[in-house]
């Protein structure tokens, strides 16, 4: 394919990158070759142009399309180079949250720094059994992968775990160990899989520490192999130690720390335990406190030791051991504070008394001298004498560090040691998965020989990985037959050859360290001189003399030739190592033994170095291993890591690549320069390479066709597939070097998917086109049609109405020419008369305007001086009026706006509650105040307006008066003319009294300006006050609305509560039912296990016999007494038995089991002979009372032939009145026979009133009897000398007279049944027996209470009579309460009657007859009702004498038994023992029982039960027919009141179903058909109990049928556990069915073809969605659901419980299928999403056909149909996410979030989910409480209930058939 076909327009490509290592960009010109750049468009919006070398095809990568972006395998890229993979690992990791991918072979796990929920039991539960391509990538996966391949291919397996420091390692492993101990389980009690989790924390806490790249690295390398048996269950584990980095102990740098278990015991310093360790801070010791970082957040390194603790205790080493361990610990931390100080140049010292060496001394038991004297000297040998050399301080301080570091190496060893011995097993291991947890490739700015060695050590890994990837791709070509051609890729033997091979680095290192003056200068040299010219992998720093290069396979690194030797020798003083051996404490001792006895049993042996070493053969002798230990570090870790890959290569290996994403341990964030560096160290890319070189690309034939049929013509599709593919391939790519036909795979090279990917998205998007083309055509035509027939019916009534209007134009134009001739003639004439009187008036009107302008302006001017002057006048009133106004209007303001601060002032107050409680509290008082105050000032007024009124008439008098006086004045003047002297006076007089009137004229306004002043005040007041109270009603209002409002809230509020509190109710009493139900599967399970441990010890014990034995049972309490067992289940198990023989059985286990079956035993005979002493106790006892009965039995004889003679008299009595009684009822056969006053009914009576009165009699005699015999018990308690038999005797020795025995009998017969004697039911023989036991003593009778007997029975007789008198007083009272009721009763009716009579007269004649019908019928219609409740009464009582006259006839017939075989005299029956023989009654109908004997239950059960086969004879049986058949031998049984035939026909039969659904548990038409009869058995117990709740639905001969002598409740609720039990098996059962079903019928396979294309896949193939032979579709799981429901049917399964079984396959369908989703990337697409909504619309419509959509089922496929649903639905805008929350109500957050994260479009047209709307809907849901679980619980099953369902079969017409071969049943 020419370069110019995929870099065109708009292609998008790959750029290297300094900060993101490579950036994204798009072509804005198609690329031509010769080009000498490209033309990029940048996501940024920045052109570039990107040169290119003409020499050198240096184009840019190309970029997958999108579809194919964030694929779950990186080979399953089109395009496999590096920025692909780290693009497509950067968007699962950050946008999808996904930390596992796959490449191939291997799993890339990128560590999150973040604790996520994926690690559950749901979700092994999930992976469990999953192909590993069908599931999402996880660890999981790959752990099962191993586990499966064991299994399958009998081969071990490997898992390799390495990263960098930092990168999840460890937990990696530590997930994958727990899958198998999960999985797996264990194959003995010994609990192996807990025991290998617990080494984790031990491991952890003494070799993992924190650094700067992670809080928990692990600082050595291990491998565990996990053991597995023949059954593949976990049986134990074995450890391998790597590579210990020994100088942390005495060394670390800042911001890291020592070991954890140092901090540990340091923070748990104060518990009392550890005083004697004499620990501080951690930040006391120099060993802990370099790093300077003593703690790590969010770690208690208390709980942590109390967890290492925990397992050191589970693995075995107990607390002296562990003391030993901590001491030991604890004495390496004091010696790193040991002080050497300087003595001289040459020497040192440590000063005397020394507390931290005092401590270690005294910690590991050496003598101080010793120590202080070898920690600063040495002991120096030569051939002829031994120097003792003083240290200098440094040397000193070195010797104590190396001394340090080498006892905490021994101690590892042992803690390794002794973790292997407890994880040894004596079962034979069978295989192995191991787990390989080492170091990656480390390049640090310093590295030294621990990283050359860890280098090294991933070298040879790196080499058998590219083997085994190599390996791989040769098999799968030849297994597709494809032509193999040599695969060029890197081999990195040189580099390996480089270190190991002979002169090489490890060689030279060596040598180097052998000789006497060998430095790290001259090993150096010797590199330089050996390497350097003829290795092109070494090189030599140019600026360094002491350091050199190394080329590795994935990274150049520099290393310092400081401290090699040094490191590679690791010497000790030997002396310091004698003092420690010499010491006083046993573990240091252990520590430092031999290294042939010190060897673990996994063949360790540790090195002086501190790393231990795998050996296959043992030391032959004491001088090898000598040899051995003197072997340096490197030769040790080469010999072990060579050990190591002989175990990886003779496995298959699984391989896991942990990435570190950034240095700063921040979650989900990604560093992608880190992540390269990674990537190319751990051979991902180098696999991705590997792969391009090849085919990566395949695809099966189908899958090829269905994605790309749309490439294809309709007649280049044949019958042949494979054939179909080739020749389109042909037609599609020419090169035919790009692909390969295999035999069921085609092979396509780098680049070739995406060719195709864009012909498809090219040949899609064209169909679009001419689709949309077409389809816009055709509404374009449509609408153009429409508008063409709407313009054209608009067009043909415009032009008719043009036309009409035409034609009335042409009308009105005629008629409007001959208007106009008129019109202009009339006109004309017209204007000229006009014209001519115009011209006379115009002259007129001009003369007398000119004469009234003249007039018109003199007029004017004078009117004009007027109107100024009004104008002016007015405008200075209008200026004056707006000032007043303005004025006023400010003043308003001003006032308005104090008036609202004021009005907002009350307003506040008014709204305070204290002003609200201060206003409520004397509102009323101040209401009636106002008032009060208004009435005063109404009085006031009122005697003011009277004042006024007085002044006013003074005022009118005084005028009057003045009047008066004025006229008389007048007189006066008259005659003052005649006296002028008297006019002054008069004048001044006047005068006075004017000014007087002017001061009562001003004193009247001033009185009425008051009056009118206060009138204005009162009325505001007034108004005021009004409004107030306004405002206080609007308040109380409002105060009574919220009152009503929040009660209305307090009601809603405490009915939600009710409600919601019955919701939870109803919620814990599913809970408790599911809880009880749990623990009844718990009850069971342990039962199986413990049935199956009796037949494996009775196995291995060979103890097992023929015939019969006894199995203990606990499936009752009821069931103690018996147990069912058979030969024919024997032999049974016995066979089956047999068969697992071969099983491994754990011997501590057995010896075990063996030691408590002894003292079982031992139990038993010490219980069997405390038994037979008893029994010879009790023989002794009878033997004395037999020699007691032989005297007493002719006073026995006479006795019973008195009771005899008695019931043949009852006997005779009894037959005579039933007799009459069917005599009477036969003789009439009318209707009214059994009414009151008929025969029968009087016959009926009277025999009830002849028993009733016979009863009376025989209670009096029992009364006086019953006192006889209670005064003479109490004498004998009281006097406590004689025996109770003595007392008997005497009384019975009184009765002589046959009448007195008689009486005696009866009343003795009462007093038994009187609840004072119920718990001591005596038979009448036994009792007799012991009254006539002894020889009565007459003479005796005074002394020995006659007098006290005397008055005990006065006493007993005053007490009969007052209680019969009580009796007869209660009786009397009662009879005279019920006669005033009844008289009452009758004055009532007599005043209704006499109102209703008067209310009647009133009426008119034809009301009053109507009234009086109506009466009538009233009444009529009460007597009827009373009639009819009595006529109720009479037939209970009927029925009830009918069930006396019954037990009266059996009773007969029994005595009539008695009285034949009573013939014999009373001397033949005094050695023989009476048999009484049942003769029943012989009955015209059967009565539902069944009769067997005793010894055919075992048959009953075997043929009814055990034999019986559902597919066979029961398909025909009616429904219920053997719980049917058990019922009525179980009614027999109580009919004949035998409680040991019913106990043991219910236990057996219980017991038998358990046996058959254990042999048959996984038929489902077997557990179906036993749930059904179960069930049936346990209603028909409950319709039969005699229980008036379950009577209600029975048929009177049903009500016959009842159960009359025993209560079944507690076996009802046996059997109702037994009913839960089979229900669970039975959903475990279909369970097992449908899982196969549900994901490839459900998500898999394609219902709707063609919506949904097959994306391409990488290595790990998935499962197939197209349909081929033997894969499950949905009409499979439909068609296994309706045979589900057919045979329950068929087996007569209630309906109810139908349902709850098919709500619960519901459930399990919806809950595989949604986790399948959230697991399953591949599976979360619209079309997806479709083919789901689809799917459930079918099961939707089964349930409708079956008429079962009210049962629940619907709403369990609630949560699956919204995640379809959110598939479907748009995913961008906040609407979208608002709608979102809304709908997935069903969903958890976590779900949402998942699916979501999950979703990936198929075809190129589909958008992602952005990352910003994931994190929208986050926020809004938010507040959700619920659970953070992921996956649904598939193992929840619902509580099943048992709704009552009575049967309408009649127990009597049940026949049956031959088949079940039951004839030696009797119908009864």
């Amino acid at each position: 394919m020419a370069a110019s076909e995929l870099y065109t327009k708009h292609a998008r490509v790959w750029i290297p990158d300094t900060e993101e290592v490579w950036k994204s960009a798009e072509l804005t010109k198609d690329y031509k070759q010769g080009d000498a750049s490209l033309q990029l468009l940048l996501e940024d919006g920045a052109n570039l142009g990107y040169k290119l070398d003409p020499k050198m095809t240096n184009l840019p990568y190309l970029r997958n399309p999108d579809i194919l972006v964030g694929e779950n395998d990186l080979t399953a890229l089109s395009y496999l180079h590096e920025p692909a993979v780290l693009h497509n690992l950067k968007v699962r990791f950050i946008d999808s949250k996904l930390i596992y991918t796959y490449c191939g072979i291997v799993l890339v796990a990128i560590n999150p720094y973040e604790t996520l929920p994926i690690y559950g039991t749901d979700i092994i539960n999930a992976y469990s059994g999953q192909n590993m391509g069908d599931m999402d990538p996880h660890i999981f996966a790959v752990a099962e992968e191993a586990y499966k391949q064991m299994a399958r291919d009998e081969r071990n397996q490997s898992i390799i775990v390495s990263g960098e420091s930092g990168a999840g390692k460890t937990v990696s492993a530590k997930y994958a160990m727990r899958y198998f101990a999960t999985v797996s389980g264990s194959a003995s009690e010994a609990n192996v899989e807990e025991k290998v989790l617990a080494s984790n924390p031990i491991m952890e806490a003494i070799g993992n520490a924190k650094t700067t790249r992670n809080d928990n690295s692990s600082r050595f390398g291990k491998y565990i192999e996990i053991g597995f048996d023949s059954r593949y269950r976990i049986i134990g584990a074995n450890m391998r130690t790597y590579l210990l980095e020994k100088s942390r102990v005495v060394f670390q740098a800042d911001e890291e720390r020592n070991y954890h278990i140092f901090y540990q015991l340091c923070a748990s310093s104060h518990l009392p335990e550890f005083k004697t360790l004499r620990l501080s801070s951690a930040n006391d010791f120099l060993y802990t406190r370099q790093g300077r970082s003593p703690v790590i957040d969010g770690v208690d390194d208390t709980k942590e030791l109390c967890t290492t603790r925990n397992a050191f205790t589970l693995l075995g080493i107990n607390e002296s051991y562990q003391m030993g361990l901590f001491q030991v610990l604890a004495a390496i931390l004091h010696l790193g504070n040991v002080e050497i100080k300087d003595k001289d140049a040459d020497s040192s010292l440590i000063a005397p008394n020394n507390r931290h060496l005092t401590a270690f001394c005294e910690l590991v038991g050496v003598t101080y001298q010793d120590m202080a004297q070898w920690l600063c000297h040495r002991k120096l040998k030569t051939a002829t004498e031994t120097y003792i050399k003083p240290l200098p301080r440094l040397q000193a301080t070195n010797a104590r560090d190396a001394l340090s570091k080498h006892i905490y190496a021994k101690l590892f060893n042992w803690i390794v040691e002794h973790v292997n011995k407890a994880l040894i097993t004596n079962i034979k291991q069978h295989s192995f998965i191991g787990v390989l947890d080492i170091y990656g490739f480390e390049t640090f700015e310093i590295n030294s020989f621990e990283q050359f060695c860890i280098n090294y050590a991933n070298e040879k890994l790196q080499q058998q990985f590219n083997m085994h990837v190599f390996k791989l791709e040769q098999e799968e070509y030849m297994k597709e037959q494809i032509p193999w051609t040599l695969i060029d890729f890197y081999d990195n033997q040189p580099c390996i050859n480089l270190i190991e091979a002979k002169m090489g680095i490890l060689d030279l290192l060596d040598e180097e360290c052998k000789m006497p003056k060998g430095s790290d200068d001259s090993w150096a040299q010797k590199l330089y001189n050996t390497h350097l010219k003829t290795c092109s992998l070494f090189q030599k720093p140019r600026m360094s003399n002491r350091a050199f290069i190394i080329q590795h396979f994935a990274d150049k690194v520099e290393y310092q030739c400081e401290g090699f030797l040094e490191k590679n020798k690791d010497t000790v003083n030997e002396e310091q190592i004698n003092v420690l051996k010499a010491s006083k404490f046993d573990l240091l001792v252990e520590l430092f033994q031999d290294e042939l006895k010190a060897t673990s049993p996994t063949g360790q042996v540790p090195g002086t170095g501190g790393r231990t070493r795998l050996s296959i053969k043992p030391d032959k002798s004491r001088e090898a291993s000598s040899k051995e230990h003197k072997k340096t570090v490197g030769c040790q870790f080469r010999n072990s890591l060579q050990m190591l890959m002989e175990t990886l290569n003779a496995t298959t290996p699984h391989y896991v690549r942990c990435i570190k994403p950034n240095d700063f341990k921040l979650a989900f964030s990604f560093d992608p320069k880190r992540a390269v560096q990674q990537l190319r160290a751990c051979g991902v890319l180098e696999t991705i390479r590997i792969s391009a070189a090849g085919f990566p690309s395949r695809w099966t034939y189908q899958e090829f066709f269905s994605r790309y049929r749309v490439l294809m013509k309709q007649k280049d599709v044949l019958p042949d597939k494979k054939l179909t593919c080739k020749n389109v391939l042909e037609k599609l790519v020419q090169d035919q070097d790009k692909y390969q036909f295999g035999k069921t795979k085609i092979f396509f090279r780098a680049g070739q998917v995406a060719y195709l990917e864009k012909l498809r998205a090219d040949k899609l998007r064209a169909a679009c086109i001419r689709i949309q083309k077409t389809i816009r055509c055709w509404l374009a035509r449509k609408k153009y049609l429409r508008m063409r027939r709407a313009a054209i019916t608009i067009q043909r009534f415009t032009r008719g109405y043009q036309a009409r209007c035409l034609a009335k134009f042409l009308r009105r134009t005629q008629a409007a020419t001959i208007i106009q001739k008129y019109q202009r003639m009339y006109v004309e004439r017209k204007r000229y008369r006009q014209k001519q009187a115009a011209a006379l008036a115009m002259q007129t009107i001009l003369r007398a305007y000119l004469a009234r302008q003249k007039y018109t302006a003199l007029l004017r001017e004078h009117k004009a001086v007027i109107v100024q002057k009004h104008v002016r006048g007015w405008l200075a009133r209008c200026w004056y009026k707006r000032c007043l106004y303005s004025i006023v209007y400010l003043q308003c303001c001003i006032r308005r706006m104090r008036a609202r601060r004021e009005l907002k002032k009350l307003k506040i107050e008014a709204r305070s509650v204290e002003h609200f409680k201060k206003l409520n509290k004397g509102m009323e008082n101040k209401i009636m105040q106002l008032q009060r105050k208004i009435d005063e000032q109404n009085k006031e007024n009122r005697s003011v307006n009277e004042r006024l009124a007085g002044l006013e008439s003074s005022y009118t008098a005084e005028s009057e008066r003045m009047r008066g006086e004025l006229n008389r004045l007048r007189g006066v003047e008259e005659e003052a003319k005649n006296k002028a002297n008297q006019v002054t006076s008069l004048l001044e007089e006047l005068e006075k009294v004017k000014k007087e009137l002017k001061a009562t004229q001003q004193e009247k306004k001033t009185i009425e300006d008051w009056a009118q002043t206060y009138r204005n005040e009162m009325e505001k007041m007034v108004s005021e006050l009004k409004d107030q109270n306004g405002l206080l009603k609007k308040e109380k209002d409002d105060l009574n609305r919220l009152i009503q409002e929040q009660s209305q809230q307090m009601t809603e509020k405490m009915a939600r509560a009710i409600a919601e509190e019955t919701q939870q109710l109803v919620t814990d009493l599913n809970e408790e039912r599911s809880r009880y139900q749990n623990l009844l599967t718990e009850h069971l399970r342990l039962e199986e296990k413990y049935d199956d441990l009796k037949e494996d010890i009775a196995l291995s014990l060979n103890v097992s016999k023929p015939g019969h034995r006894r199995t203990d049972s606990t499936h009752s309490s009821n069931e103690s007494e018996y147990t069912y067992n058979s030969e024919y289940t024997e032999l049974e198990e016995g066979s089956r038995a047999s068969e697992d023989v071969t099983r491994g059985i754990d011997t501590s286990l057995t010896l075990k089991l063996q030691k408590r079956l002894t003292e079982l035993e031992q139990e038993k005979q010490s219980l069997r002979n405390e038994l037979e002493n008893k029994e010879e106790q009790y023989q002794r006892a009878r033997a004395r009372d037999d020699a007691e009965f032989k005297k007493a039995r002719g006073a026995e004889l006479e006795y019973e032939s008195l009771k005899r003679q008695e019931l043949e008299s009852e006997n005779k009595k009894l037959k005579h009145n039933l007799a009459e009684l069917r005599q009477s009822l036969l003789g009439n056969a009318a209707t009214g026979a059994g009414a009151p006053g008929s025969p029968a009914y009087n016959v009926l009576l009277d025999q009830l009133n002849a028993s009733c009165e016979e009863l009376e009699v025989r209670k009096e005699e029992v009364l006086i009897l019953r006192s006889q015999l209670v005064s003479q018990k109490e004498a004998m308690t009281h006097k406590e000398t004689m025996t109770e038999p003595s007392v008997f005797v005497e009384d019975v020795s009184k009765l002589k007279d046959a009448d007195e025995i008689k009486q005696a009998y009866v009343g003795l017969k009462d007093t038994n049944r009187s609840p004072r004697f119920m718990h001591k039911h005596l038979e009448v023989s036994d009792l007799l027996s012991r009254l006539r036991s002894a020889a009565p003593d007459f003479h005796k009778l005074n002394e020995d209470g006659e007098l006290w007997l005397v008055n005990q029975g006065l006493k007993e007789t005053i007490r009969l009579l007052e209680h019969q008198l009580q009796t007869q007083r209660r009786t009397y009272d009662s009879e005279v309460e019920s006669l005033r009721g009844e008289l009452q009763n009758v004055k009532e009716e007599n005043n209704r009657q006499q109102q209703l009579l008067a209310q009647n007269l009133q009426l008119p004649p034809e009301a009053r007859i109507e009234a009086s019908l109506q009466h009538e019928i009233t009444r009529l219609t009460n007597e009827n009702l009373d009639l009819m409740e009595q006529l109720e009464k009479q037939d209970r009582t009927i029925r009830k004498l009918k069930k006396q006259l019954k037990v009266y006839s059996k009773r007969i017939g029994e005595m009539g038994a008695v009285q034949a075989e009573g013939q014999t005299s009373p001397g033949q029956m005094v050695d023989e023992p009476i048999h009484p023989v049942n003769i029943p009654r012989r009955e015209k109908d059967f009565q539902g029982m069944l009769e067997y004997k005793k010894e055919d239950e075992l048959k009953l059960v075997k043929n009814l039960i055990l034999e019986l086969k559902p597919r066979g004879v029961a398909v025909n049986l009616i429904p219920g027919l053997p719980a049917y058949i058990l019922f009525m031998c179980l009614r027999h049984a109580d009919y004949v009141n035998d409680d040991q035939k019913v106990r043991t026909l219910l236990t057996s039969t219980i017991n038998s179903i358990k046996k058959i659904l254990k042999k048959r548990g996984d038929d489902f038409e077997t557990v179906s058909f036993w749930l059904s009869n179960t069930c049936r058995f346990l209603h028909c117990l409950k319709q039969y109990s005699g229980d008036e709740a379950f009577m209600k639905h029975n048929t009177q001969r049903q009500n016959e049928h009842c159960l009359s002598n025993f209560d079944l409740a507690e076996y009802r609720q046996v059997i109702s556990d037994l009913a839960i039990q089979i229900y669970q098996q039975l959903i475990k059962c279909m369970e097992n069915i449908l899982q196969p079903m549900i994901v490839s019928g459900m998500l898999e396979h394609e219902t709707i073809q063609g919506v949904s294309g097959v994306k391409p896949t990488g290595l790990r193939k998935r499962t197939s969605s197209i349909a081929d032979e033997g894969t499950y579709t949905l009409d499979s799981i439909l068609r296994q659901l309706s045979a589900f429901h057919s045979t329950m049917c068929q087996h007569g399964t209630d309906p109810e419980l139908i349902k709850q079984v098919v709500k619960q396959q519901f459930y399990i369908i919806g809950a595989v299928t949604l986790n399948n989703l959230l697991l399953r990337k591949d599976m979360c697409s619209w079309s997806k999403g479709m083919q789901i909504r689809y799917n459930v619309s079918q099961l939707e419509e089964w349930l409708r056909d079956k008429g079962l959509m009210m049962c629940g089922a619907k709403e369990t496929l609630e949560p699956l149909i919204q995640a379809a649903q959110l598939l479907q639905v748009k995913k961008k805008t906040d609407e979208d996410a608002e709608a979102i929350c809304s709908m997935c109500h069903a969903l958890t957050t976590a779900q949402i979030v998942k699916v979501l994260n999950l979703y990936t479009p198929v075809n190129e047209f589909e958008e992602r989910v952005s990352v910003a709307f994931i994190r929208t809907i986050q926020t809004r849901l938010r507040d959700r409480c619920e659970s953070p679980q992921l996956l649904m619980d598939t193992k929840m099953i619902y509580p099943v209930t048992f709704p009552f369902n009575p049967s309408s079969l009649a127990l009597e017409t049940i026949q049956i058939p031959s088949s079940l071969n039951l004839m030696f049943l009797t119908r009864v």
